[in-house]
């Protein structure tokens, strides 16, 4: 496999990381971006962008991240808290007056954040075109009763995390999620992550490659267990009315200008890698978030058996935390995974940003061992 891009002395085990996930994991194209304490140290990629066309990955190609959104989300969210236009602890009805409709008056934005609003999934019957309109979906969760009492239990808000802190910042700041983020954060540091991706830039948009189905059948068994359209899990995730499967809707023009900031970032690995570096540290003289404001954006305010995922879980303000990012990942890591394996997360103790795409989706209810050997890969490099 020829990888491409370059590698800083002693950061060139993560090229070999990169060769074994395509000699031991079936990898077809992939991107990864190590910076450590401001500097670039990996940018390296590989395989198809498109393998049915044979287009290779290019230095420029755009992947979708899937949950990997979430942890821009957060800077976003983190961002209007440390300027004082959002206060953690404040109702997120302050915000949004309708969002206090059938008992989620009291209900602060810090327990969205931290997946602990008890709002998981939506209820009401959409159509995949109000769903992407985002004023019905939206709408629909204004009105909705929570699934269970909030700030009681915490368990991953799949989707609706999104549509939630998107309605959040358009209400506080008058601009949609994605123009917001443009503005403020990827714009200024010019890097190259999107939610609404732009009609010019879809030719360089990677092809998704669904997950296969599990071929022994008591996995499918068990992964259906935790997964099937009854569960709670499997309702979050599907979205309303269980319209999202990995299927080729994730290919389309459609999913791709919408704004969804759970799930449909779209972005170079360098450009993922770069907001994460700019949260810890001043990148091209920007510091996205006060050292401050990052300590109390990754204090842990939920840990523990997730209702949703029943797995152990663990969230800040908007990141995931620790072990739920990967387990080579160190102790004070922050940042999101993402489904089928992408990866976006920093360590300010150790000084490390990095980023993760591709576009063959793996099943997994845990880290993406791709993933993993990329993480792993960095951490030994600066030990």
């Amino acid at each position: 496999m020829e990888v491409h891009g370059f590698t800083a002395p002693g950061f060139e085990q993560l090229r070999t990381a990169l060769v074994r996930n395509f000699d031991k994991n079936d990898e077809v194209g992939a991107a990864c971006c190590v910076y450590h304490r401001g500097e670039v140290v990996a940018d390296l990629w590989a395989g198809d962008a498109n393998r049915e066309t044979g287009r290779a990955w290019q230095e420029d190609t755009l992947g979708i991240v899937f949950s990997a959104t979430k942890g821009v989300t957060a800077m976003a969210l983190n961002l209007l808290i440390e300027r004082g236009r959002i206060d953690p602890e404040a109702p997120i009805s302050h915000y949004w007056p309708e969002f206090e409709a059938a008992g989620k008056k009291d209900i602060p934005v810090s327990w969205l954040l931290a997946h602990r609003a008890g709002v998981p999934l939506i209820e009401a019957e959409l159509t995949l075109e109000e769903v992407l309109a985002w004023d019905p979906v939206v709408e629909a969760i204004a009105a909705q009763k929570p699934i269970w009492e909030p700030g009681t239990k915490h368990g991953y808000h799949v989707r609706t995390y999104g549509w939630i802190t998107g309605e959040l910042v358009r209400r506080v700041t008058g601009k949609t999620f994605g123009v917001f983020l443009r503005d403020e954060i990827t714009g200024p540091l010019q890097a190259e992550f999107f939610v609404g991706l732009a009609a010019d830039l879809e030719p360089r948009v990677s092809r998704l490659i669904p997950p296969p189905e599990p071929e022994d059948e008591r996995t499918r068994a068990a992964f259906l267990k935790f997964t099937g359209p009854d569960t709670l899990l499997g309702k979050a995730l599907h979205g309303p009315s269980n319209l999202f499967h990995y299927d080729e809707m994730w290919n389309t023009r459609a999913l791709h200008t919408a704004e969804m900031p759970s799930s449909n970032g779209i972005g170079t690995a360098r450009g993922l890698a770069k907001l994460y570096a700019a949260t810890i540290g001043s990148i091209d003289g920007i510091r996205l978030l006060k050292p401050e404001t990052l300590a109390n954006a990754i204090r842990p305010r939920s840990s523990g058996p997730d209702a949703i995922l029943h797995l152990p879980s663990s969230f800040g303000l908007g990141f995931a935390l620790g072990d739920f990012l990967s387990l080579r990942a160190g102790k004070h890591a922050f940042g999101h995974p993402g489904a089928g394996g992408s990866l976006g997360m920093a360590d300010a103790d150790a000084g490390l940003a990095i980023a993760y795409i591709m576009n063959r989706m793996a099943l997994g209810m845990t880290g993406d061992p791709r993933a993993g050997r990329l993480v792993k890969a960095a951490y030994d490099a600066i030990s």
